[in-house]
């Protein structure tokens, strides 16, 4: 495991980048996850991955939070947890959460385990183990594992989510002059995967493709947010229909798979590489 270091708090600057850990395949950087951000209060501060890249060098997420504060590369965000705002917005300071970095589990160059802080209201309501791993998928692609267990240690039952604003894991995309293409098992555009579950799902364009696949079987009854306009994205909606309950010392785990490559491809052979990134395929 890679010696750690303790991180030097930087003060808020325009020429100053904040904390990050560089994920590397096969010595070629392929990600940051800043895990310190320096954010305003109101875009409920929380650790995210960006830029991620192909192998080819091709940045594929965006980060616009002046526009919509969900859109932080890739990150989870839960607009309520017990009545307080883990996702940012124009609500009241006083009900937004932040999660905050305790500690290394591992760090890697191909990957990390991280333990994070879920508070708002003076008090810790979730704590997270966070895994994120750098998967080779071949000489043209990679694969970028991500895996959230949030466990409930209030010592009351807590609901996450809500109707229409479920939270959960959610990939900003690049801005693009012309929307990617999205297609998944069960047909073609955003109307046929949005708001829907789905094994797997794919945003093409001819610079680069994503393959988003659920991991787990949780993961895989989860609906999908898709959005391609001026706001485009990709999550998978934690409790969109109802808040989801939590009991006390509880643990909800969720984990995404992304594929990540060069170059537009085809449905037959994204549904191929989909194979190999979830828990019913090849092993990630």
């Amino acid at each position: 495991m890679t010696p750690l270091t303790p991180s030097n708090p930087l003060t808020p600057s325009l020429t100053r980048r904040p904390p990050c850990t560089v994920l590397r395949h096969e010595n070629r950087v392929v990600g940051s996850y800043v895990h310190r951000p320096q954010l305003p209060g109101m875009l409920a501060p929380r650790p995210y991955l960006h830029p991620v890249r192909t192998l080819g060098g091709v940045t594929v997420t965006g980060l616009r939070p002046t526009e919509d504060p969900a859109h932080l590369g890739v990150s989870m965000a839960i607009p309520e947890v017990a009545g307080y705002d883990f996702r940012g917005g124009q609500g009241r300071l006083d009900h937004q959460g932040s999660q905050r970095h305790l500690s290394w589990l591992l760090r890697d160059p191909d990957g990390f385990v991280e333990e994070l802080s879920w508070a708002a209201g003076g008090r810790q309501l979730l704590l997270e183990r966070r895994t994120v791993a750098v998967r080779s998928l071949g000489m043209a692609c990679w694969a970028l594992d991500f895996t959230s267990a949030l466990t409930n240690v209030t010592g009351q039952e807590l609901a996450l989510g809500g109707a229409g604003h479920g939270g959960g894991f959610f990939w900003r995309l690049p801005r693009r002059p012309e929307p990617a293409q999205v297609f998944s098992a069960g047909g073609e555009g955003a109307a046929a995967v949005h708001g829907r579950p789905a094994d797997w799902l794919a945003l093409a364009t001819d610079e680069w493709t994503l393959v988003f696949a659920g991991a787990t079987g949780d993961t895989r009854a989860d609906p999908w947010c898709v959005r391609t306009g001026e706001h485009a994205g990709v999550g998978s909606s934690l409790a969109s229909d109802r808040p989801l309950p939590l009991a006390p010392a509880g643990t909800v785990t969720r984990r995404i798979v992304t594929a990540i490559t060069d170059g537009r491809l085809t449905p037959e052979t994204a549904a191929r590489r989909a194979a190999q990134l979830s828990d019913r395929g090849a092993a990630v």
